[in-house]
């Protein structure tokens, strides 16, 4: 196992960014400050059900700040590839998506998370993130699997998965903390070698 963070430590670029012509994900930076602030403040009835407890601090300067700096020491340390999402060619800040929980050895694995906007929620600009990260995580970091938890009553999310060509897997009871309340969750995975049925699009 320690063999294979090194081999992945040695080759990672010091920063990531996954583009198309209409997307680009990166990781964040202190200058995203006041377009995440906006964004989070304007969005937060619409994420809170779904998300842990936002503390009293979240939105400030310097817990972005350190949440900038944590972000980085992840990604530098092989653990995650925390990215936030943006529409080209303006760059305006759509949402988040996070790489994490990387596993090497004989796992190969790795958990995905996202948020969006409440305004751009609904118009299709997840699922397009989902297939730039998807073939970035089975060829850049060479995983195997790709897990994703989402509360049952999040509909939005589980068309999502299922579109992008995720299988559900099982139930897990009492899995995450979300506002305030232990959350059961289902579970899904999409391996390296599922194919995409061929009513949907391809990745």
């Amino acid at each position: 196992m320690a063999r294979s963070v090194f081999r992945f430590l040695s080759r990672q670029p010091e920063t990531v960014e996954i583009a198309n012509e209409h997307y680009l994900l990166r990781l964040p930076r202190y200058s995203d400050y006041r377009q995440w602030y906006r964004l989070r403040s304007e969005s937060r009835t619409f994420l809170e059900p779904w998300e842990p407890s936002w503390r009293a601090d979240d939105m400030t300067e310097s817990a972005f700040r350190n949440r900038v700096n944590r972000n980085e020491q992840e990604y530098a340390t092989g653990q995650a590839v925390p990215l936030f999402f943006f529409r080209k060619p303006d760059e305006t800040l759509l949402g988040g998506l996070t790489i994490g929980h990387i596993r090497r050895g004989a796992a190969q694995n790795c958990m995905i998370g996202y948020w969006m906007g409440q305004k751009f929620a609904g118009q299709g600009h997840m699922y397009g993130a989902l297939k730039l990260t998807i073939p970035y995580i089975f060829s850049t970091l060479e995983l195997h699997r790709i897990e994703a938890a989402c509360i049952p009553e999040n509909a939005r999310s589980i068309r999502l998965l299922e579109k992008a060509g995720f299988e559900r897997e099982g139930y897990l009871r009492q899995y995450l903390k979300i506002n305030g309340q232990w959350r059961d969750h289902l579970m899904f995975s999409r391996l390296a070698t599922d194919a995409v049925p061929n009513r949907k699009m391809p990745l």
